[in-house]
């Protein structure tokens, strides 16, 4: 017993004399970051029925969340034999995002997680061009422009990695659900702007975006 008390004394004199080296603390920058999506304009040189452009600012609440807003426009036009189609308006999104790598590895610099967003979506349809036939004949007309107001919801996994200093490149997958289409059983429509396929309640999609960040705290 005498030998413990000993041990322990020659500790706390040792601790004393001698104190610990303080563990060095790491500095994190939070960034507010810029963000354009490219996919939307490439893929329209591809499918001229779709024009879709979208941007997004982000701004770290932490060193693992990110309150997010996006903002885009999308016009959407298709045709049969029979009838033409055309929808455009804008869309937002709001939520957060939250990255899973640990903080000392992503160091503000690399992301890899999953957003939440809710999104609105302000747009019009009208039908051009719409031709009946039935045993009289046919009959030709059009339906003039309506607007409308979506809702729906989303979870967005993606990864972000710097390649430039305070330059990023990033991918999102979105998997939307619609809430609401924001048009009646007789007017229903074909593309929701910011939400896709309006004829289904869930409608995946992708963006590819060019970001660029400013510092505009550190976190220790």
């Amino acid at each position: 017993m005498r030998r413990i008390y000993v041990y322990f004394i020659s500790q706390i004199v040792l601790a004393c004399l001698f104190p610990a080296k303080a563990q060095d603390s790491l500095k994190f920058p939070l960034k507010i970051r810029v963000g354009a999506d490219v996919y939307g304009p490439v893929s329209y040189y591809t499918n001229k029925k779709v024009l879709s452009l979208e941007g997004y600012l982000s701004v770290d609440i932490d060193t693992q969340k990110s309150a997010v807003i996006e903002a885009g426009y999308l016009s959407f036009k298709y045709s049969q034999y029979n009838y033409s189609y055309e929808s455009k308006g804008s869309f937002f999104r709001v939520g957060i995002d939250f990255n899973l790598i640990r903080r000392h590895v992503a160091q503000g610099k690399y992301y890899a997680g999953i957003g939440l967003r809710y999104g609105l979506s302000i747009f019009s349809t009208d039908v051009p061009f719409l031709t009946q036939t039935n045993y009289w004949g046919s009959a030709s007309s059009s339906i003039p422009s309506t607007r409308h107001l979506a809702h729906f919801i989303e979870a967005s996994p993606g990864i972000r990695t710097e390649v430039f200093r305070n330059f990023s490149i990033g991918w999102l997958i979105r998997l939307r659900i619609l809430i609401s289409p924001g048009t009646g059983k007789d007017n229903k429509a074909i593309s929701i702007p910011g939400f896709g396929d309006a004829t289904k309640t869930f409608s995946p999609g992708i963006n590819y975006y060019l970001i660029w960040s400013i510092p505009y705290r550190n976190q220790k």
